[in-house]
């Protein structure tokens, strides 16, 4: 018996070790990110998520650093580099959190950085699927701020390019600051920014 509580003891220290390690690795990523190092802080995210194979956020964040990163690529084969390693990883988030808002919403951003690049080669060939991903988190996050962000954006884009006026979209994307105020992560790491950028979002669009 004495074994047996010294055993589940020492089962519980490494466990404490192993999350400590995880949380320590995690804020030194982010500290990289925000330092303007977002590769050295994708490379990190990486070993964690090795370390972590059950955990959605490293892949997560991961994939987002290379699709944030793709909207302003010009070459080619960088591009293409960038986004593939982007699908990698997001296809682990997906695995690891089916029908994830914040995931579905990155997935949305992986198809939009191809658009952005090229319209004319792939405008038709992902903008439905673009608009379908936003409807389906919509549906399951209507009161996630990034979400509803996100998928005013799109569809401001969209009419911007039939010529159709934008006004009424300021609604939304005044809710979307608004919800940024009351929305509640679920834990430290899980997304949560974007407040700013919505701000700024409304105060150029809905002067």
């Amino acid at each position: 018996m004495r074994n047996l509580i010294i055993f589940s003891f020492l089962l519980i220290s490494v466990s404490g070790i192993s999350q400590t390690q995880y949380e320590q690795g995690m804020r030194k990523a982010f500290d990289l990110w925000q330092g303007d190092k977002p590769w050295e802080a994708a490379n990190l995210f990486e070993r964690i998520a090795n370390a972590e194979p059950d955990n959605w956020l490293p892949a997560f964040y991961i994939a987002q650093i290379n699709i944030i990163n793709s909207f302003s690529e010009k070459d080619p084969e960088k591009l293409n580099a960038q986004l593939n390693k982007a699908q990698e990883f997001l296809n682990s988030a997906k695995a690891l959190s089916p029908n994830n808002p914040e995931v579905l919403v990155l997935e949305a951003q992986w198809y939009t950085a191809w658009v952005v690049f090229d319209g004319q080669k792939y405008g038709m060939q992902y903008a439905g699927k673009v608009a379908e991903i936003y409807q389906k988190a919509m549906k399951l996050a209507p009161e996630n701020p990034r979400v509803v962000l996100e998928k005013t954006e799109w569809d401001m884009g969209t009419a911007r390019y039939f010529g159709q006026p934008i006004d009424g979209y300021c609604e939304e994307l005044k809710r979307a600051v608004t919800l940024f105020d009351s929305f509640t992560p679920e834990g430290e790491f899980h997304p949560q920014g974007g407040k700013e950028y919505a701000e700024k979002v409304v105060a150029s669009t809905c002067n």
